[in-house]
């Protein structure tokens, strides 16, 4: 058994190659193989976001605090908000980041694969981000 305790962590900035924007990530648990499973705690100042990624074995977010967007290629941009789960499928290319005009937070969880849990690729453009029908500073 390991109990961690508040404060034994501390937030660390998220990597430039994975986000745009000031993004805070606590790594609450990272997997002792066998297991693979990995969590982590992380908050999007206004207009952060991922790069396009993927993650090899699927990723669920817990919504926990603020507003979001998340989309996944080729569909629509959908809202989060606290309370929200959303499940995305092993090798489903998406990003998700704040609203342009509220801070957002989530619990992640994702399995690692030969040693990786995402394949980060392209950043998400100024012309994707703030998404269309959406008007950046405007309230969602």
């Amino acid at each position: 058994m390991r109990i961690q305790k508040p404060g034994a962590r501390e937030s660390v900035r998220g990597p430039p190659e994975l986000f745009t924007g000031a993004v805070w990530i606590d790594y609450l648990h990272q997997a002792v193989p066998p297991a693979r499973a990995q969590v982590q705690h992380v908050t999007f100042e206004p207009g952060a976001r991922t790069t396009w990624h993927t993650h090899p074995l699927g990723q669920t977010l817990f919504v926990t605090a603020g507003q979001g967007w998340i989309q996944s290629e080729g569909g629509p941009v959908e809202e989060m908000r606290a309370g929200d789960v959303v499940w995305l499928l092993p090798g489903e290319k998406h990003w998700h980041g704040a609203t342009s005009s509220h801070v957002m937070s989530f619990l992640a969880i994702q399995e690692e694969l030969d040693g990786k849990v995402v394949e980060p690729m392209e950043p998400v453009s100024e012309a994707e981000y703030p998404p269309s029908g959406y008007r950046r500073g405007s309230p969602t």
